[in-house]
């Protein structure tokens, strides 16, 4: 099997843009890679799954999506209900912290953190990982009009979030 066919060759290839999609997930450079991590052993031991002739690159988004959210969940079932004793503890924001927080860059993080886990999955991979709507619509198992719908409401969302038109979103 040469290397341009070798489906092991194309997963060590896939790696960068892995951890580009967890990182746009988790929003943390540890996180994503325990993320990438956890879903590349996943797709190992499920090797026998992927089924030659598809993309793999779907298959292993798709395994890395699913990862995130099966631990996500796991994180709010295990989080308990904030102490509210432990709220008046918290000290009211400096002005100068807020100033600071407005660049554009960290308000979209802030932003991207609140969309709904299905438009922030499709935000990142068509925005940062740059899949094609095909591509992103194969990895989640839904229709192209369901990844276009969902990414024109975060870029939306998004737009509303930093007080511009939604035709000027990032």
């Amino acid at each position: 099997m040469s290397p341009a066919t070798d489906p092991r060759a194309e997963l060590v290839s896939l790696l960068p843009r892995q951890r580009r999609f967890a990182h746009g997930l988790t929003g943390d450079g540890h996180a994503a890679d325990d993320l990438v991590q956890a879903a590349r052993l996943k797709a190992i031991e499920r090797w026998h799954q992927w089924q030659p002739g598809t993309s793999l690159a779907s298959w292993v988004f798709r395994i890395i999506q699913t990862t995130w959210l099966d631990e996500h969940r796991t994180r709010q079932r295990r989080q308990t209900d904030t102490d509210t004793e432990a709220l008046a503890d918290v000290v009211g924001e400096d002005g100068r912290q807020v100033l600071e927080a407005r660049s554009d860059a960290r308000a979209v993080r802030r932003l991207i953190a609140t969309l709904p886990e299905e438009q922030k999955v499709v935000l990142m991979m068509v925005t940062v990982d740059g899949l094609s709507y095909k591509d992103a619509a194969a990895a989640l198992g839904v229709p192209v009009g369901t990844v276009m719908s969902r990414l024109a409401r975060a870029r939306g969302k998004l737009a509303d979030g930093l007080g511009r038109s939604a035709g000027d979103a990032p």
